[in-house]
């Protein structure tokens, strides 16, 4: 770390700081330097910045990213803007209505989740400390809103910016982590104690965590008054010449220890964070009740937004979520054990043998509502379907037909590019014109459904589709799942491929 930037962020230098800021950065390089943040906070800032021309640079920006547009527009079209009363449906109409500044402070609390969450290892303390931080900034958004500020979404990433200490030990340096906790909890104090916590940082690592924080944000490159508005202030600090940085800083301070308290949804989180409320009124400028009202509301989003959070998780949330774990856990031992038939089956099967082992499989392992094969004829110029399992699937059959000529449908789609497609909501309105109207009129209710694509020498001989109904009303697949589905796809082709040849050989016979 270079003198300035140590000067910058009001690190007095010691070797031991120097040490931890160099083994912070190797690990950051070592697992990539988090390249799709780092590279889309300079384009962002890039745009924030420019001159001439910053709606149109930060449109570009923000479509550059499939996953960053979606979430953009999704944010867009939330409640938060509601009072603009306009449905936006492109990034451009998003950054006329929302401002360049609006729209890139957006982007950049979203890719820097995206990204930490891409770069989280294997710890659950890692994931909850990432999930404090969105929680900071769902409270930040809401008291924002309350406010007369004019960019709530700047609010909301100084909030997440506030936990980027603690995130970045819990990440990078998860050894380190565990001692700090240690050592505050051998000093008398709860471990997730803010003073206890940054004392036992300062002692173990010759840095706050909220130095580190800071340092980082540096690193990176982050605004100047991203970087001010991280500060911890303690309540009533409020002065003379009070800024919009303090003010940042105070709500993103607020905002983490809100965070924490509201974490358990517990009795005593609540009246902490309702203290915290009054605590910190003056120096927002707003009412305890504005400022309780906010956080209830936030409550509430991070209960629907959440996964880890015991907040997010009642009870009854928790045993349905175990009790679909070990479902899912048994359907993949299902899946696993027929792609395992399937292989030492190859040899000698057929690939209509082969094909209905993949079927079944696929309909038990995936709890499919319904699961059927479909076979191109050629000669007929028809995809049809030849074997179908699930509620009503036998009688489906004879309707489940449709021409081969090329269409611009999801289907078409997964057989031209020959890999699985997942899709989440076939409810969505701006999908329909995706779907067929072979689809809408016999498997319309369904509400996601996959599609695994059978192609020889890049062109399709069939296909396997699977759908769940309202019954399952969120799945996903997860990345073990898809590869158990490509493996069972390539021993089917494989298969087919086997017969081809051998048909060749007996026409030139």
């Amino acid at each position: 770390m270079n003198q300035t930037v140590m000067q910058t962020v009001g690190i007095e230098r010691s070797p031991k700081a120097d040490a931890t800021l160099a083994l912070l950065w190797e690990r950051i390089r070592r697992r990539g330097d988090m390249p799709g943040f780092t590279k889309a906070i300079t384009a962002i800032l890039a745009s924030m910045r420019g001159e001439d021309e910053r709606d149109f640079s930060m449109t570009q920006t923000v479509l550059s990213d499939p996953v960053l547009t979606q979430k953009v527009l999704r944010l867009a079209n939330s409640g938060m803007y509601s009072a603009f009363g306009q449905r936006i449906n492109t990034v451009s109409k998003a950054v006329l209505v929302l401002g360049t500044e609006a729209i890139g402070h957006l982007a950049l609390g979203l890719k820097l989740i995206e990204e930490l969450g891409k770069s989280t290892p294997d710890s659950l303390q890692a994931h909850i400390e990432m999930e404090k931080a969105v929680l900071a900034g769902m409270v930040a958004q809401k008291v924002a809103l309350q406010s007369a500020s004019r960019d709530p979404e700047e609010a909301v990433v100084c909030s997440i910016l506030h936990s980027l200490g603690r995130m970045m030990v819990t990440f990078y340096l998860p050894e380190h982590w565990i001692l700090l906790q240690q050592q505050a909890v051998g000093d008398g104090r709860m471990p997730h104690n803010e003073a206890a916590q940054d004392k036992a940082a300062q002692d173990h690592l010759g840095l706050s965590l909220e130095q580190i924080g800071r340092a980082t944000a540096e690193h990176w490159g982050l605004p100047r008054n991203l970087v001010a508005g991280m500060r911890r202030v303690e309540p009533g600090e409020r002065a003379e010449g009070f800024s919009h940085d303090d003010w940042l800083a105070a709500l993103g301070t607020m905002s983490s220890q809100c965070a924490e308290s509201l974490w358990n949804g517990d009795e005593a989180g609540a009246a902490r964070a309702a203290q915290l409320a009054a605590d910190f009124s003056s120096m927002l400028g707003l009412p305890p009740e504005s400022i309780i009202g906010a956080i209830e509301k936030a409550k509430v989003e991070a209960a629907a937004d959440l996964s880890i959070a015991p907040l997010a998780n009642p009870p009854e949330k928790r045993a349905r979520n175990a009790a679909n774990a070990r479902m899912r856990e048994a359907g993949n031992k299902i899946l696993t054990n027929g792609v395992t038939d399937m292989r030492d089956a190859a040899a000698s099967a057929t690939p209509g043998q082969m094909m209905s082992m993949a079927i079944e499989t696929a309909y038990h392992g995936l709890s499919f509502t319904r699961a059927f094969g479909f076979l191109r004829s050629r000669r007929d110029g028809k995809y049809s379907a030849k074997i179908g399992l699930g509620d009503g699937a036998k009688g489906m059959l004879p309707k489940l037909v449709f021409d081969d000529a090329y269409e611009p449908n999801v289907f078409f789609a997964a057989l031209g590019s020959d890999r699985v497609i997942f899709i989440e909501n076939a409810r969505d309105p701006k999908f329909a014109s995706k779907l067929p109207g072979w689809w809408k009129g016999t498997l319309g209710d369904g509400h996601c459904f996959v599609v695994i694509p059978l192609c020889t020498q890049g062109e399709p001989v069939g296909f396997i589709y699977g759908d769940w109904d309202d019954r399952y009303p969120s799945v996903y697949l997860n990345q073990t799942e898809f590869t158990l589905l490509n493996d069972m796809r390539a021993l089917v082709v494989k298969t087919v491929e086997r017969r081809q040849q051998v048909e060749v050989a007996a026409n030139r016979g």
